[in-house]
């Protein structure tokens, strides 16, 4: 995935370059990379995110015990 991003990336980049303006370059860099690929990691990122949350959950559950047997 991260190499569909790199290369999704360099067209964009491409693309920006030949933006009459700056600004218009930009907001074409903006546009078409920035928020659509925040948007993807953002995404497919959920299972990582659940994953984590389930860890902290469980070594909070872990510690608890702990204390509680002391």
């Amino acid at each position: 995935m991260w190499i569909v991003a790199v290369a999704w990336i360099y067209v964009v980049v491409l693309m920006a370059a030949t933006e009459p303006t700056v600004t218009g370059g930009i907001m074409t860099f903006l546009a078409y990379c920035v928020v659509p690929l925040s948007i993807l990691f953002y995404l497919t990122g959920s299972k990582r995110r659940r994953a984590k949350r389930e860890l902290q959950a469980r070594a909070a559950q872990e510690s608890a015990a702990t204390d509680g047997d002391n």
